[in-house]
Formats: structure tokens, C-alpha cells, sequence
């Protein structure tokens, strides 16, 4: 089982990280709210069942918040709603914030989660062979970790649940830092002048070896392989806008030329690979749509 190990810098903004700006209905009321997939008040899932006459994939929601705040509650009213509707079970996931848990427990607890709910597969009616994963900053960092990552599964545990794949079948990365390079962040990135943060607030004290392990392991790009599921990412800013002092600091750490880089390498690996931002011309109209066309193309 691979070595765990975690993000080095993450700023998520506040607020639904979706495809569309949140719907003025009602979000549906879980199926099941707040299900335990460990001991912290903050391991917790929210599950939706679709309707179906058979088992149905699922996408699983993870939000952002830097890693230190956020909620489950922050997964798109309308987003939900088109899965729910095209037959997709959704889940949103909780995980421990860095005041409680130094990452890399974030990436634990994502993993975990998804072992978890693929345990639940035949008692909520889910397809363990079609899940997606979508999420915003923060969150899209962890669904890209699960989704590049080889397998976590350890087939040897005497946990069931361990046991159990922590790969995806596609994935929705929504303001993505496709690495944790910041010294890259500095050079590629238009108002990126320094390091927003001391790395030791996520990490607790690592010396300099350490934490360069850390950033190498934990950046995503350096996991995409040609074995890779599809992957929808979107940026707020076309890669040809100016910086300017007005934008906020939310510009730079979500920037678009995160998504260029990684569209780059997963186009090298040969996977398929969609960047949307103002202006791009893509065959999918929102997260929604991807997931959806993913997910039920992928039905035996």
C-alpha cells in the first residue's frame, strides 16, 4: 500500500465550487444524512438515492475550504438535482480539518469514504464499477488524488472496508492546483509572488527532505498515468487574462494555468481530458452533464 502523505498548500474558495451558481430550490433532503465512515464528529457522508430499477453509479461530492473549513452542505443544489434526475446516487463527503488532523488525514479520510460507501454497494443499490468524484479546490484536489492515485485497496486487511478500490471512473476537478510545486506556483502563476501560507500550519513540523517528499508525492500531476478515468476541469479565467492588483488572491491559487499543465500531461498519458474556462469550446455543458455522460456510457 502506497505511503501516505499529503497536500502542501491548498487556499479553497468559500462556497459551492460547481459548474453552475447554486439553484433558489430546495436542496433535497438526504436519503441517508450524516452516516458515520469513522470515529470523528467530521467523517461523515450525506447520501441521496436516485431512482432506479437497478443498481445505479454514484458521484461523490468532497468541498473545499483550505483544509480547514467547509461543509458537506456545500455540493450544488442544481448539480444535485441533474444527477439525482439522470439516475445517479450522489454522496457528499465531511473529512477532518487540519485544526484537528495535520494532513495528510484529509486524504485518508477521502479515501476511506469512498471504501466505504463502495461497502455499502449492494445495500444502498450502488454500482461499485461507476463512480465519479467531483469537487472544488480543496476537494478537487482529494477526488484528483483518488482518481490518479494507484489503488489504495489493501487486499490483505482484516477490515473489509480496507479491502475495498479507492480508484475512480471519472472525475471532476473544479479549481484544481494540479501541484503543490510552489516554487512552479511562482514562476507560472500571474500574481503568485510568494507562499500564502507557512506549510508547517498544514503539516505540523517536517524538515526540509521531509516536505519534499511531501510535495512531489502529493501533487497530482505526478500520479497521471495512460490507466487514468476521463477528467472535467474548470477554471474561473481564460489563460489569456491579465493580472491586475485587483484581483484577489482566490485569482492566482485557483488560475486556470494549473488546469494547462495538467491537461498537458494527461494528454501525453493519452487519457481524455476536457479544460473548460470562459470562452472554451467543450463537448460537455457542466460537471453535471460530464459526470452523467461518463457514468451511464460506462453501464454494462
Amino acid at each position: 500500500m502506497a505511503r501516505w502523505v499529503c497536500p502542501l498548500l491548498c487556499v479553497a474558495m468559500i462556497g459551492c465550487l460547481s459548474v453552475r451558481v447554486g439553484s433558489a430550490q430546495e436542496r433535497p433532503a438526504p436519503t441517508f444524512a450524516d452516516v458515520a465512515y469513522g470515529e470523528h464528529e467530521n467523517q461523515r457522508i450525506d447520501f441521496w438515492q436516485a431512482e432506479a430499477d437497478d443498481v445505479a453509479p454514484l458521484a461523490i461530492f468532497i468541498h473545499g475550504g483550505g483544509f480547514e473549513r467547509g461543509s458537506k452542505r456545500q455540493v450544488d443544489r442544481q448539480t444535485l438535482r441533474d444527477l439525482l434526475a439522470a439516475g445517479v446516487h450522489v454522496a457528499a463527503v465531511e473529512y477532518r480539518f487540519i485544526p484537528d488532523a495535520p494532513l495528510p488525514a484529509a486524504h485518508r479520510d477521502a479515501a476511506r469514504a469512498l471504501q466505504f460507501l463502495r461497502s455499502k454497494a449492494a445495500e444502498w443499490g450502488i454500482d461499485p464499477t461507476r463512480i465519479g468524484g467531483f469537487g472544488g479546490s480543496a476537494g478537487a484536489q482529494l477526488v484528483a488524488f483518488l482518481a490518479f492515485h494507484d489503488d489504495m485497496a489493501d487486499p490483505a486487511s482484516d477490515d473489509p472496508i480496507a479491502r475495498e478500490s479507492t480508484r475512480l471512473s471519472c472525475v471532476a476537478p473544479l479549481h484544481c492546483q494540479s501541484t503543490m510545486d510552489l516554487a512552479w506556483w511562482v514562476a507560472n502563476i500571474p500574481g503568485y509572488r510568494e507562499p500564502h501560507r507557512d506549510p508547517h500550519d498544514y503539516f505540523g513540523q517536517l524538515d526540509d527532505a521531509d516536505m519534499a517528499d511531501v510535495v512531489r508525492e502529493v501533487s497530482v500531476i505526478n500520479h497521471i498515468t495512460a490507466d487514468d478515468p476521463p477528467v472535467y476541469m474548470l477554471y474561473r479565467m481564460p489563460p489569456d487574462e491579465p493580472f491586475d492588483d485587483s484581483k484577489d488572491r482566490g485569482w492566482a491559487v485557483h488560475h486556470v494555468r494549473f488546469g494547462e499543465a495538467m491537461k498537458q500531461r494527461l494528454d501525453q498519458a493519452g487519457v481524455e481530458a476536457v479544460l473548460v474556462y470562459p470562452g472554451a469550446n467543450v463537448a460537455y455543458t457542466s460537471a453535471a452533464d460530464f459526470l452523467i455522460r461518463q457514468l451511464k456510457s460506462a453501464q454494462n
